[in-house]
């Protein structure tokens, strides 16, 4: 009866000490190593190598856990009949796990974190040399019995607990709403493609080798872009990219207007990724070759569109505007009598959810799409459609280039036709 006391305050601590090493942040641990703060340099030892550590903390909770309720049922057969110390035990260990073990030293383990992952540092740099066969073992046996690929480290302190404490921290208070979004969409960055927030190549600005460099600067002025691709034959011939600060430089001390200088002598090389990589990716590439524009290609070799690092950053933080942005038309408008006015890059499925309809096309993903779709050619303002029960007319004007495109598509729901099949009697 003495062990199984003994050992549940040891699983509690354990228990604690689990939690804290899950709150601490390593930055944090590295300004107290400069600040010589006893512990701190073992404490960052252990954070290199977290999921080990906490490993060994669960097991070795499971073990007083288990140990002290194999102890207090041993204990209480002696003394009284079997099945009903059996259930004492069962009853007793259940709400000491729970509270003794499980929230009260969780509970302190989080709000006195780097107090106590300070004090128990060395002595868990001891029990990680003694006890990590052990937990290597159990990891090996638990991922070989599991179906499907298992963890290294085993499955703690995962990406999937952290998005559940982020979430906690926000039901709480801890955390603001606009904060909690912002800290999910970095953990979302490495499951979004760059295909998904570039600007189509139907919306690409782009200016061919042979203009001028002047024409180029004109060209920015109006579009409002301070990158442009360069291209040769086509849109697919993507030779660079020019930048306005190049071309102010050479325009503004050039006697003609830059008239006499061609843009592919001031274009930068261009930077091609695939239009599937992964957000997380393409950001770490963007800073790493300071780079703040991707042409993104796709599966057979065409330009699919291209993505900035603004981009990138909004699927972060949100949308970002600045002094020159002007505000958007709304995606969907309602007009009344069951009537829309909806952006043309509006997704088919937001479509689908207004009129209750399903529609299941796989060659094209927008509304804009779908009318081009449709019509078999570009659609320009005023083209009209009739499908999925719907009418779709498209809407639109030039744009900073002085070409006609369709921006906006009014949908509204093919008339259903009277039904005339009886008349009256009384003429």
């Amino acid at each position: 009866m003495v062990l199984a006391v003994a050992a549940v305050p040891i699983g509690g601590t354990f228990a604690a000490i689990d939690a804290a090493l899950n709150t601490v942040s390593a930055a944090r641990v590295e300004e107290m190593v400069k600040d010589g703060r006893p512990g701190a340099v073992e404490l960052l030892r252990i954070l290199s190598d977290r999921p080990r550590y906490v490993n060994l903390m669960v097991l070795l909770r499971i073990l007083c856990e288990i140990g002290a309720t194999v102890l207090l049922a041993g204990a209480l057969v002696a003394w009284i009949d079997t099945a009903l110390a059996l259930s004492i035990t069962a009853l007793v260990m259940v709400i000491v796990d729970y509270v003794v073990i499980g929230v009260g030293p969780r509970t302190l383990g989080r709000q006195h974190a780097y107090s106590i992952a300070l004090a128990s540092a060395y002595p868990l740099r001891a029990i990680g040399i003694l006890l990590v066969p052990v937990s290597r073992l159990l990891i090996l046996v638990g991922n070989a019995i599991t179906p499907g690929k298992g963890f290294r480290n085993g499955p703690f302190a995962s990406e999937i607990e952290l998005r559940e404490l982020v979430d906690m921290a926000q039901e709480r208070g801890v955390v603001a709403d606009d904060e909690r979004r912002m800290i999910q969409s970095v953990f979302e960055l490495g499951d979004t493609s760059a295909r998904e927030v570039m600007v189509p190549r139907t919306e690409m600005v782009w200016i061919e080798r042979d203009k001028s460099a002047g024409q180029a600067t004109s060209l920015a002025v109006l579009s409002g872009h301070s990158r442009i691709p360069v291209i040769g034959e086509n849109v697919d011939d993507i030779l660079g990219v020019v930048y306005l600060k190049d071309l102010v430089q050479r325009t503004y001390t050039s006697a003609d207007g830059g008239h006499s200088v061609r843009v592919d002598e001031v274009m930068r090389p261009a930077v091609f990724v695939p239009d599937s990589k992964p957000l997380d990716s393409l950001l770490a590439e963007m800073q790493r070759d300071r780079k703040h524009m991707a042409v993104l290609v796709d599966e057979y070799g065409g330009v699919a569109g291209l993505v900035t690092i603004e981009d990138v950053l909004e699927e972060i933080v949100g949308e970002i505007a600045d002094e020159y942005d002007t505000d958007e038309v709304a995606p969907i408008e309602e007009l009344g009598d069951d009537r829309f006015r909806v952006s043309s890059r509006l997704p088919l499925e937001d479509l689908g959810e207004l009129y209750d309809v399903e529609i299941d096309n796989e060659e094209v993903d927008t509304v804009g799409g779908l009318l081009s779709y449709e019509i078999g050619r570009v659609p320009l303002p005023g083209a009209r459609v009739e499908t999925h029960g719907l009418i779709l007319v498209g809407e639109g004007g030039a744009d900073a280039r002085g070409r006609v495109r369709v921006s906006t598509v009014l949908v509204e729901r093919v008339p259903v036709p009277e039904d005339d099949s009886e008349e009256g009697d009384n003429d």
